[in-house]
């Protein structure tokens, strides 16, 4: 036993040295993506892109908002939270269905319903693009957030439903039993039970939003309808790519989601444990 013990306490040196590595190859893109939107133009292409600015400006952000940015930034953030507000508004019900159900019709339904996961987005974007054109959502953000939180649905409720599986047939009849109907069981035990699930979902459908870029790409054409994906593209020219500005607006891209994953990657680790249900 005493043997066993010295072993496990010994330093794996091999698995830090692995570390090491892992960090330095994820960490060197992140160090010169930083350090080039800190820097203008002229010194990231004077002293390459690892070296640190030799003058420190934030031009390069106030020149994106200046640039149309901030607008790209709003719409957005309005397709991602239209998208997310779809998809807890009707993912959460559909689940709590497919979980209570005992019909037939209802089992159904949940599997033509994950075909979904099986159909890209691009095998329908030409029909997409037909239907959004013929029902004047052409160059709409409307027709934008429809059909991403079409594409996030069955991934959601796949998560959600196997979320709630987890909850013990024990919870429900008790609550039957005091007389409960199925609304109160729904938004008294299911949804505070669903949390993580919730917060999953929630996360997901946030990036499918928030990085989209085949739907603004087919179905948006002006400037008052770009998102941030489509918005990169200002920054090359026929001269060249504003590569400084661009990582810049990459940086601000970023922000978002990532506060949304620190605050909410607890839940959303959870939430994928719990995806094949019982």
């Amino acid at each position: 036993m005493s043997k066993r013990r010295l072993r496990s306490s010994r330093p794996n040196y091999l698995a830090g040295f692995g570390s090491l590595i892992w960090l330095f190859l994820v960490g060197l893109p992140l160090y010169a993506m930083l350090v080039a939107t800190f820097q203008s133009r002229a010194d990231y292409a004077a002293n390459g892109p690892l070296a640190l600015p030799k003058t420190f400006t934030l031009d390069n952000y106030v020149r994106d908002f200046g640039n149309g940015f901030g607008q790209y930034f709003l719409n957005t953030a309005l397709v991602t939270v239209c998208v997310v507000g779809i998809v807890v508004l009707l993912v959460p019900p559909l689940s709590y269905a497919i979980v209570r159900s005992r019909s037939r019709t209802t089992h159904m339904v949940f599997r033509l319903f994950l075909l979904g996961l099986a159909i890209p987005a691009q095998a329908v974007i030409v029909p997409m693009f037909y239907v959004m054109s013929e029902a004047g959502l052409y160059d709409n953000l409307i027709g934008v957030i429809l059909p991403t939180a079409a594409f996030a649905m069955p991934v959601c409720a796949l998560i959600l439903s196997g979320v709630m599986r987890d909850i013990t047939p024990e919870l429900y009849e008790a609550m039957t039993m005091d007389g409960a109907s199925s609304r109160r069981v729904f938004f008294q035990l299911v949804l505070p039970l669903s949390r993580s699930g919730l917060s999953t979902i929630i996360v997901f459908s946030a990036l499918q939003a928030w990085n989209g870029f085949l739907f603004p790409l087919v179905l948006t054409q002006s400037a008052g309808t770009k998102v941030i994906t489509m918005g990169l593209y200002d920054f090359q020219t026929e001269h060249g790519v504003d590569i400084p500005g661009l990582l810049a607006a990459v940086v601000l891209s970023m922000v978002p989601i990532l506060l949304v994953y620190l605050f909410a990657r607890r839940a959303l680790v959870q939430g994928l444990m719990g995806v094949g249900g019982k």
